[in-house]
């Protein structure tokens, strides 16, 4: 037997959760198979088998546990038959209970090897099940008995439709992230302030520079990276907005690390783009298409994650309107961005209609006062409506 062991994916973190085996139990695994993908409160890893034998399982999937415990273990010489013997009691057990709510190994009572598997296997209610046979070790007799039992039927059972309900255990990262999103409520002046942008110029200026880019790399350029450019040049001209205390401490950073906001499958990411204030349009849009796609396929790392000056948060993308984004900690400030309608407006003492984007900036008042946080939103707005000022070489570009 080989144990599988859960390594530590990174200081300060104790404990993850098991997120999705990729093989079965009792499966034949090949070495440096990927077996299992691991969540912690930062980002998904996978581990592999170290040989190659019969996966056992030995923690379900949802179940959150301390960093160094074995989940499973690879026998490379055992008996395929036994494992097709056990297959066969599972399958004995009556298929009614299929339709029961999963539970994780952590609910279920104290039971035999064979009956915990029968258990999770055919998804029996624990809660049930231990109010069957209280203070008794669960043995596959019992569970025939249980299963057998008459079942007591509820006034809600009556009530016509679908009635289903599914139960699942939290991801460590919402755990976390939930954690995080109270404790800033709990711990910061938060405050937002809003503006609006005319995206007339910067649209026609988009359009025209991603022709250039497509014929280059294949792909369109995307207005996140403007934004980006934008908050690169506004966050050195105003450095109190790009700071953070740490204990009676204010640190002002010189430098731009820059965090955008990534909805990936397993939850909210955030992963960072290192020295924005030195890079060219170009070089942060390849980068952050290369980190909007580790994001969809959850191949973020801790170290994509670490640090972070200053975060972008794009609802617009989703048809937000209108938000205050919530900070994301340590850091002193966010920017909000949002849909971009088409608006009346007055220009030049008529009313014309343009596109138009609003913006909200979150930040935390015991740092940043108001006179710096609506003066870098302003300075965003003149920025990014007039497009040669982020790229002189979109001055002739502008339609």
């Amino acid at each position: 037997m080989v144990e599988i062991k859960v390594p530590s994916p990174g200081e300060s973190i104790t404990q993850v959760q098991v997120a999705r085996w990729l093989a079965a139990d009792g499966e034949a695994v090949e070495k440096d198979q990927e077996i299992v993908e691991i969540d912690s409160d930062k980002a998904t890893f996978p581990l592999a088998s170290p040989v190659d034998g019969m996966l056992i399982i030995a923690v379900p999937e949802g179940e959150i546990i301390a960093v160094g415990t074995v989940i499973a273990r690879v026998e490379e010489s055992s008996s395929q038959l036994a494992v097709n013997h056990l297959q066969q009691i599972v399958d004995k057990v009556p298929a009614e209970a299929s339709s029961r709510v999963s539970y994780p190994a952590s609910h279920i009572p104290p039971a035999s090897p064979l009956a915990r598997n029968i258990i999770s296997v055919k998804r029996i209610d624990p809660e049930e099940l231990a109010a069957a046979f209280p203070g008794k070790k669960i043995t596959r007799k019992d569970i025939d008995t249980f299963l057998s039992q008459p079942k007591v039927v509820s006034p809600e059972d009556n009530v016509p439709g679908n009635r289903a309900v599914e139960r699942k255990k939290l991801s460590v990262l919402r755990l976390k992230l939930a954690e995080r999103l109270v404790a800033v409520k709990n711990e910061t002046a938060m405050l937002t302030t809003f503006n609006e942008i005319n995206m007339r110029k910067m649209l026609g200026a988009k359009e025209q520079y991603s022709i250039k880019f497509q014929e280059k790399y294949g792909v369109g350029v995307g207005l996140i990276s403007f934004f980006a450019k934008a908050c690169s040049i506004a966050l050195l001209e105003f450095p109190q907005v790009n700071s953070m205390i740490d204990g009676e401490e204010l640190i002002l950073y010189r430098y731009v690390d820059l965090g955008i906001a990534v909805s990936a499958p397993k939850g909210l990411v955030v992963p960072v783009i290192r020295n924005t204030e030195s890079m060219s349009l170009t070089e942060i849009e390849l980068r952050v298409k290369e980190m909007a796609l580790k994001a969809r396929e959850n191949r973020i790392t801790l170290d994509d994650m670490r640090g972070g000056t200053f975060t972008i948060s794009n609802g617009g993308i989703f048809g937000s309107l209108l938000s205050t984004p919530i900070l994301n900690p340590p850091q002193s400030a966010i920017l909000g961005l949002h849909r971009i309608m088409d608006r009346p407006i007055a220009v030049g003492g008529k009313v014309e209609i343009h596109p138009m984007m609003y913006v909200a900036l979150s930040y935390d008042h015991r740092v940043i006062d108001g006179k710096e946080s609506v003066g870098f939103l302003v300075r965003i707005k003149e920025l990014m409506e007039d497009p040669a000022t982020i790229l002189p070489e979109l001055k002739d570009l502008i339609l």
